[in-house]
């Protein structure tokens, strides 16, 4: 059987309407990805766990205390079905194409539209690893590995290229994405934010841009 592959996409769920349809610890974690990246987050299941109820007493998600219904998804981003039952996952598969719903199953992938991946934050950098669905065990594995390579820094550094980039605009300067590469001397700039140089880390990497960076043509 040839295995699914997925194509890569990061989605902006900010005050975006998500779904999560189970009560459960597997529905805990979902709903806290999702709120941390500023979803509208609504759970729909009958019990909740402690930390579900907490949440709600918070009032960071809504909550309807009963079982899937058609109808649920209308109006929705897309939706996570973490129950423990196929039947209900091909229930909500079914709805979402209904509706035009993006569905992710937790551990059903028959049923999913797209899969979410084991990843880890840095300010503004986010770093994703999957498997295809054959092993998420393998696919957190992974990510703790590089986690411990992607330092603090690499969040400040994400910033300054920001910083960077808009004055480039500014000043009618083009950088090609291969200056950019040259440019982005990993280990000299994290020394320099390392060591709380944080000025000499951007003028270095302005240097490195400007060395070879060509005037717009007005």
């Amino acid at each position: 059987m040839k295995k699914t592959a997925y194509y890569p996409v990061f989605l902006d769920v900010n005050s975006r309407r998500c779904l999560v349809i189970g009560g459960g610890m597997v529905a805990l974690r979902k709903v806290k990805a999702l709120l941390d990246f500023g979803a509208l987050v609504e759970v729909v299941s009958p019990r909740l766990c402690a930390g579900l109820k907490q949440l709600v007493i918070d009032k960071n998600i809504k909550v309807l205390k009963r079982k899937f219904q058609p109808g649920d998804l209308k109006g929705a981003f897309l939706a996570i079905a973490a129950t423990a039952s196929s039947i209900t996952n091909a229930e909500i598969g079914g709805e979402g194409r209904r509706q035009k719903v993006l569905i992710n199953a937790v551990d059903d992938p028959a049923h999913c539209d797209f899969i979410l991946p084991s990843y880890l934050r840095r300010g503004g950098i986010t770093l994703a690893v999957s498997t295809s669905g054959m092993s998420p065990a393998l696919a957190r594995k992974i990510r703790s590995r590089l986690e411990k390579d992607l330092s603090k820094e690499y969040e400040a550094l994400a910033v300054i290229c920001e910083e960077v980039r808009a004055q480039l605009k500014r000043e009618r300067i083009k950088a090609s994405a291969g200056r950019w590469q040259q440019a982005l001397d990993l280990d000299r700039l994290i020394v320099l934010i390392r060591q709380g140089r944080r000025s000499a880390a951007k003028s270095l990497l302005l240097q490195n841009l400007k060395q070879s960076g060509e005037k717009a043509t007005k």
